[in-house]
């Protein structure tokens, strides 16, 4: 079972400094590496949001990247200014050691293909290149399980489809939320104060369900009912859930109710 995300690319519209942003922005990649999120889907809300839809997927894709080949892939920007001050998420693509001599055979980790006197190798961030002989092209991303540490190392490329667990989050930007839902081959709960609470029942067909999840939730001013309109009610395959009953706020700011539905969704077992 996986579980992705839908948010909008107005996230941060409540935000006026790129320091407040950057922090909003650290809460959600750690409530999404907390709960195993599989992807973060972005959707277009309006045509103004353009910087902030940059800068959340920016700053979300630098924070799921391993720290030993961030500023290759990363060179400076006034955009993540404010990053150093957010918590590492220390999800399994970033943890580890770094003493290849104490790495054994099955050992997965995340490497950079760079070229050095002509030749193509794979940094891994342990000080030592391993030569690379796949047809990935230089500054790809590639994820490595070793099979052989001595006398010589011998690794396997693989994709995060292979790894039993858990590895990191994705980041997309997508279309409007009518075009990611009617994209979205698998089941659809949509979040909403509209709507009726989440019970035992839910929990139980959700549970039992084999197909990816997505939760959908809305902007800072607009719920998915306002979006939507009556559309809401002919989607297929879809839930309309409320998380949050007899909430005591107008509004459950995104940062909260992504901890507070993943952390409901999560209790009942359903990954």
């Amino acid at each position: 079972m996986t579980i992705s995300v839908a948010i909008p690319d107005s996230s941060l519209k409540d935000e006026k400094t790129l320091e407040n942003k950057t922090r909003k922005i650290g809460l959600i990649a750690r409530a999404c590496s907390i709960f195993k999120i599989n992807e973060i889907v972005i959707y277009r809300d309006g045509k103004e949001n353009e910087h902030d839809a940059t800068l959340l997927t920016t700053i979300l894709r630098f924070l799921e990247t391993p720290q030993y080949f961030r500023r290759q892939k990363f060179p400076y920007s006034n955009m993540l200014k404010f990053t150093g001050i957010l918590p590492p998420l220390k999800i399994p693509n970033q943890t580890g050691t770094s003493d290849y001599k104490l790495f054994k055979p099955g050992t997965i980790r995340e490497g950079l293909i760079i070229r050095t006197k002509g030749k193509k190798f794979v940094d891994l961030g342990i000080k030592k290149l391993i030569p690379y002989n796949g047809k990935d092209d230089v500054g790809k991303r590639i994820i490595i399980k070793i099979n052989q540490v001595k006398p010589d190392f011998s690794i396997k490329e693989i994709t995060k489809d292979q790894i039993n667990d858990f590895w990191s989050y994705n980041v997309k930007q997508s279309g409007n939320l009518s075009s990611v839902l009617s994209n979205w081959d698998g089941l659809k709960i949509l979040t909403s104060k509209n709507a009726k609470f989440w019970n035992k029942p839910l929990s139980e067909k959700i549970k039992d369900s084999k197909e990816p999840i997505l939760i959908v939730f809305g902007t800072t001013d607009k719920g998915l009912h306002d979006i939507l309109g009556k559309k809401i009610h002919e989607i297929q395959n879809s839930k309309l859930i409320n998380f949050f009953p007899n909430q005591g706020t107008e509004t459950v700011r995104l940062e909260e109710a992504l901890l507070g539905v993943l952390g409901i969704i999560n209790s009942n077992d359903i990954t």
